[in-house]
């Protein structure tokens, strides 16, 4: 019983590996939605179901270079930064300035996106000289 629910688990994960690599598609092509984090999650989903489709989107002469770049150094590029400080930044003034959400909702907002920002600064730029 317990292969099925491993097969099962790796079909799902496959399925899902595969959602996240047309998200990160898309995002490559729209200039408002991310591509690396949706790469970085299927290959999450990769690693946990499938060594061949782990490995293409690993060495993939596009994707492959900022995952490489985040799985092996935990490096996040200072372009990728300044987009998503920016984009937290525009989204926070956007909502406290023109919307009508409740100040409970602003504020879970705002402590969401200092807590990705401290992430995000708190991780190197560049990978380390070897």
């Amino acid at each position: 019983m317990k292969a099925v629910a491993d097969k099962g688990r790796k079909i799902a994960l496959m399925i899902i590996g595969w959602a996240f690599v047309a998200l990160g598609v898309v995002g490559a092509f729209l200039p408002v939605m991310p591509t690396t984090p949706f790469m970085l999650v299927a290959l999450w989903c990769f690693a946990k179901s499938s060594d061949r489709f782990h490995a293409w989107l690993f060495y993939h002469p596009v994707f492959g270079p900022p995952l490489r770049d985040w799985e092996i150094n935990r490096v996040i590029p200072l372009y990728a930064k300044v987009f998503a400080l920016s984009s937290m930044a525009v989204s926070i003034v956007y909502v406290v300035g023109f919307s009508q959400a409740p100040w409970w909702a602003m504020a879970t907002m705002g402590a969401t996106c200092t807590a990705g920002a401290v992430f995000i600064l708190s991780k190197p730029s560049r990978k380390p000289v070897q």
